[in-house]
């Protein structure tokens, strides 16, 4: 099953604080929903584990995140999967681009991935929702990091 979301999120901090942030393992793990561990790796890219609930069917994560087309501190493309045991797959990618506006930065995002397994079959609108309420928490904790 394919998912594409996309938005933006309004940020009362300098382009290079945010780009700083982005790339902090650290901030990430305690932005990330559920995220129990998360270490850089040397190849622009790091290594995750993250515990999600979608629905009635509950699992955790294993993945690999890969930084591409790198861009500071305009943005880049991030790319990864993750395996969930029977609860099944994730894979995909997002583009992240950094502008700068109103005295602070606007972040937007492009999302599109693959899903697979037990998950994949909870139908598109569960999915869609879960997707969208893991982005909003992560957002929300990313913009409290951002502005101290």
């Amino acid at each position: 099953m394919a998912m594409t979301m996309n938005g933006e999120v309004q940020l009362a901090a300098p382009r290079e604080a945010v780009w700083a942030k982005l790339n902090d393992p650290e901030v990430l793990k305690a932005c990330i929903p559920g995220c129990e561990e998360l270490e850089k790796t040397e190849d622009n890219g790091f290594r995750a584990t993250a515990k999600m609930k979608v629905g009635p069917v509950s699992a955790r994560f294993k993945g690999k995140v890969n930084l591409s087309d790198l861009d500071p501190p305009n943005g880049y493309r991030i790319s990864g999967e993750g395996e969930g045991g029977v609860a099944g797959f994730a894979k995909g990618g997002a583009t992240v681009a950094l502008t700068e506006k109103d005295g602070g930065t606007l972040l937007s995002y492009n999302v599109e991935a693959q899903i697979g397994g037990k998950l994949a079959q909870l139908g598109q609108r569960l999915i869609n929702g879960a997707a969208k309420k893991l982005a909003d928490e992560f957002f929300a904790n990313f913009a409290k990091a951002v502005q101290g």
